[in-house]
Parts: C-alpha cells; sequence; structure tokens
C-alpha cells in the first residue's frame, strides 16, 4: 500500500472519479462506516430513491408513523443488499444496533431508530439508506491504489445536508 493511501477508508469520503462508467456510483459521495482487513462497507448519501416515500417504506414495515415521514427522503445507500435499511445518525447512540462511525456519528439498522424517527422521536441528524455499498477483503485497498476513487475528509454537514444534488461538489471542493 502506498504512503498516500490511509490505511483505513472509515469515517472518510469515497467520490467517484469523474467520468466512472458504473452508473451505480456515478457523481457519487459514499460514506464509508468500516474498512479493515474483512472489506469495507459505505453509504452513498447523494442518490433519493426516486419513487419510494418515507411514509411507503414506515408502512411496509408496519412502524407506526406521523405526517412528519411524508417529507421524508429515503436514500439509496448502493447495490448491496437493496432491501437492507440503514440510518446514518448523529447523537444518541444508544440504539440497540449501532457501529460508530466517527466520534459524532454513527450506523444503525435495529427497529427501535426507525420507531423512534417515524415519531418525530429520533436523533436530530439523519438519513434512512436502503443498501449499501460493499468490498471484499482487499478490494477498496487495491481500487485505490489503481485510483478508481477520490477520497477526502468525511462531512457530516454535507451528509445531512438537503441540497442533494450539490453534496457531490462540495464533496470535490474539499479534495
Amino acid at each position: 500500500m502506498t504512503d498516500d493511501i490511509p490505511q483505513s477508508m472509515k469515517g472518510k469520503f469515497l467520490l467517484a472519479i469523474p467520468g466512472l462508467p458504473d452508473p451505480n456510483f456515478s457523481q457519487t459521495v459514499t460514506c464509508m462506516c468500516e474498512h479493515n482487513e474483512f472489506g469495507a462497507l459505505g453509504f452513498i448519501v447523494n442518490k433519493v430513491h426516486p419513487l419510494l416515500t418515507g411514509r411507503e417504506l414506515f408502512e411496509d414495515l408496519e412502524i407506526q408513523c406521523d405526517n412528519s415521514v411524508d417529507s421524508l427522503e429515503i436514500y439509496l445507500g448502493g447495490p448491496v443488499q437493496p432491501s437492507g435499511v440503514f440510518v446514518l445518525h448523529g447523537p444518541p447512540f444508544d440504539w440497540n444496533e449501532s457501529l460508530r462511525v466517527t466520534e459524532t456519528m454513527a450506523l444503525s439498522n435495529s427497529r427501535d431508530i426507525l420507531e423512534a424517527i417515524a415519531l418525530q422521536k429520533g436523533p436530530a441528524s439523519f438519513m434512512v439508506i436502503l443498501g449499501c455499498a460493499g468490498w471484499g477483503p482487499m478490494q477498496l485497498d487495491n481500487e485505490l491504489v489503481d485510483s478508481a476513487w477520490l477520497t477526502c475528509p468525511l462531512s457530516e454537514e454535507i451528509i445531512f445536508s438537503n441540497d442533494t444534488e450539490l453534496k457531490y461538489e462540495k464533496a470535490m471542493m474539499m479534495i
């Protein structure tokens, strides 16, 4: 591994190189939540599901919700586990299943956080995501060595921004 590639991408952004031919990752900003010898896990944070509403998701999961979910955007986190529901969020971090990504952000995929969000009792900052991006052992490391991705520090301001269309441009400016 070269010196300019970090040992772990956990807590950083992966940005698709301009012109990346893979439609799953074209102009994407991926928040990396895990990267170790077993592989890597990330979530695209700038692709909103074109059809699914928050209400439809919560009704599908048989979770009681209030009208706040009508305007909740659901994001497409990547092509792996497309029916998996995940939440990137700020504090609190005491949900049943949480993985700390940074000191101020975690990833959860338990029912208790979804139930809280559905009734406006969840974290102040969050995004609900379907699917993820995953890499096998050393796969991401090799892609980084091959310059398949651009990298930069993670920005919670970008992740939780309502300007989804501008997230890629803003993240590119951080390189």
